[in-house]
C-alpha cells in the first residue's frame, strides 16, 4: 500500500528522508520539498525503506534523468536533480554530517566548491558479464542491468563499452570471464580482470586491442598538466578526468617550506607537485605496485621525493620530529586511529586531509580537534550524479 511522504532533506547515500507516525522511512530519487507516494519495502530499528511509486508535488529543481536506466542501476542517486541543486545538496549533507557525527561546525557559505563538467568525467569503470550482456550491478543487488551508454562515463569508456556489446555476442567470448575494469586517458585504456572463474588468455586482450584502438598491455601512463603518472593495474588513481588538473592546487593551496610528507601516497598526484615545493618529500604508500609507480614518476619529472613503502602508522611511529606540512588522502575509512595519535603527538603546523567520506572526516576532525582547528573546507564534486562527496579539509594547529 502506498503511502503520501513529504520529503524533509536529503541524506548521505543519496535517500530523502520523511517521517510517518513517527517513524522516519527514506526514499531514493527525490529532493527535498517533494510530496511524493512510495511503497513502503522493509524496515530496521525503526527505520523504515520505501520504493518511489509517484511524484504528487514535483521539486522545481527536479529534471529529466538522460540516462534510460537510472534508478535500476547502482552507479547514480542524483540524475533527477538539476546541477547546481546537486552541489548545494551536498554541501548541505557535508555541513550536518560535520556536525551530528563530529561536533564540528562549519557555516555551509564557507564551504568552497569545485566543479567541472557533470557528465562524460569518469575515466574508470567496471564493466560485469552475464548471460551474452554487457552492464552494470542493479541498486543494491548482484544482478546486472544492460547498458550500450553510459552519460558520466567519459568517450573513450564508451567507446569500449560499444566494443564489449558487440564482443559479447561473439562466440569467441569467454563466458567465465565475469568483470572487467577499464581506465583510460582518452587516448589509451588499460584493462583489468576484476572477477572471474578461471585466467584469462592474452589472446583475449589481442582481441581488446583489435577492437578497441589505444588498449595498452599493462600500466597506462595518464598526462596530468606537465607530469606523466605511469598507473599499474593495482594502483589507484582519482577518476574526474576533469577535475585532475586541478586538484593539488586545491590540496596544496599556498603551502610552501621545508618539509612534507604525502601520506597514502598512492602513484604521486600529490607528492610531485609538493615536491615543487617543499625542499624535502616523504611519501608514504603500502601498496607495492603503486610506491614502484611513485618511484618512476617521480625519477621521470627529475624530483627528488623519497618513497617509503610503508603502513601509515608504521612510518608515523618511527618519527620525532614533525614536518611544514602533513596531506593525507586516507581510504573510505579514514584515519587509523594510530595515525591521529601520532599527528597529536608529532604536531605538524599545518594538514590536509582528502577525504571520500564525511562520517569518516567527521570523527578525525573531532579526534584531532584537542590540537587542530578547521581552517578550510572545498568540496570538489569529483562524483556528479552521485552521493558521494570529496572534501580537502585544511587544519591549522592551535
Amino acid at each position: 500500500m502506498a503511502n503520501e511522504l513529504k520529503i524533509e532533506k536529503l541524506v548521505y547515500g543519496g535517500d530523502g528522508l520523511s517521517r510517518v507516525d513517527g517513524e522516519v522511512v527514506f526514499v531514493p530519487f527525490v529532493l527535498p520539498g517533494e510530496t511524493v507516494t512510495a511503497e513502503r519495502i522493509g524496515s530496521k530499528k525503526h527505520v523504515q525503506r520505501a520504493q518511489l511509486t509517484g511524484i504528487a508535488e514535483p521539486s522545481p529543481e527536479r529534471v529529466e534523468p538522460p540516462c534510460p536506466i537510472f534508478g535500476f542501476c547502482g552507479g547514480c542517486q542524483y540524475q533527477h536533480a538539476d546541477y547546481p541543486a546537486q552541489l548545494r545538496l551536498k554541501r548541505e549533507i557535508l555541513s550536518e554530517t560535520l556536525r551530528r557525527t563530529g561536533k564540528i561546525e562549519f557555516d555551509i557559505e564557507k564551504i568552497a566548491t569545485v566543479a567541472g563538467d557533470p557528465y562524460g568525467y569518469r575515466n574508470r569503470a567496471q564493466f560485469h558479464f552475464a548471460e551474452g550482456k554487457v552492464g552494470f550491478r542493479e541498486m543494491g543487488t548482484r544482478n546486472l542491468v544492460e547498458v550500450h551508454q553510459c552519460p558520466i562515463s567519459s568517450p573513450k569508456l564508451n567507446e569500449a563499452l560499444a566494443a564489449l556489446n558487440r564482443m559479447v555476442r561473439d562466440r569467441r567470448w569467454p563466458n567465465f570471464l565475469l568483470s572487467l575494469e577499464a581506465f583510460t586517458d582518452e587516448r589509451h585504456v588499460q584493462w583489468n580482470v576484476m572477477e572471474s572463474d578461471r585466467p584469462v588468455a592474452k589472446v583475449f586482450f589481442d582481441w581488446l586491442a583489435e577492437e578497441i584502438p589505444g588498449t595498452v598491455q599493462g600500466p597506462l601512463d595518464y598526462l596530468v598538466n606537465n607530469d606523466e603518472f605511469h598507473v599499474s593495474g593495482k594502483s589507484f588513481f582519482q577518476v574526474n578526468r576533469f577535475l585532475l588538473p586541478t586538484m593539488d592546487e586545491w590540496a596544496i593551496g599556498p603551502a610552501r617550506g621545508d618539509k612534507a610528507w604525502d601520506l597514502y601516497a598512492g602513484v604521486g598526484l600529490f607528492s610531485l607537485p609538493l615536491a615543487r615545493r617543499f625542499r624535502k618529500v616523504t611519501a608514504v604508500e603500502s601498496g607495492r605496485a603503486a610506491a614502484a609507480d611513485l618511484e618512476r614518476n617521480a625519477k621521470r619529472a627529475n624530483l627528488r621525493i623519497d618513497v617509503t613503502q610503508l603502513q601509515t602508522e608504521e612510518f608515523l611511529a618511527e618519527e620525532d620530529t614533525a614536518p611544514d606540512f602533513v596531506l593525507a588522502d586516507p581510504p573510505r575509512s579514514g584515519l587509523d586511529k594510530a595515525v591521529v595519535g601520532h599527528l597529536l603527538r608529532l604536531q605538524p603546523k599545518e594538514i590536509v586531509i582528502v577525504s571520500c567520506d564525511p562520517a569518516t572526516l567527521a570523527r578525525d576532525l573531532q579526534s584531532l580537534s584537542a590540537q587542530y582547528a578547521v581552517d578550510s573546507l572545498t568540496m570538489l564534486d569529483l562524483f556528479p550524479q552521485t552521493f558521494h562527496i570529496e572534501t580537502m579539509a585544511r587544519l591549522l594547529s592551535k
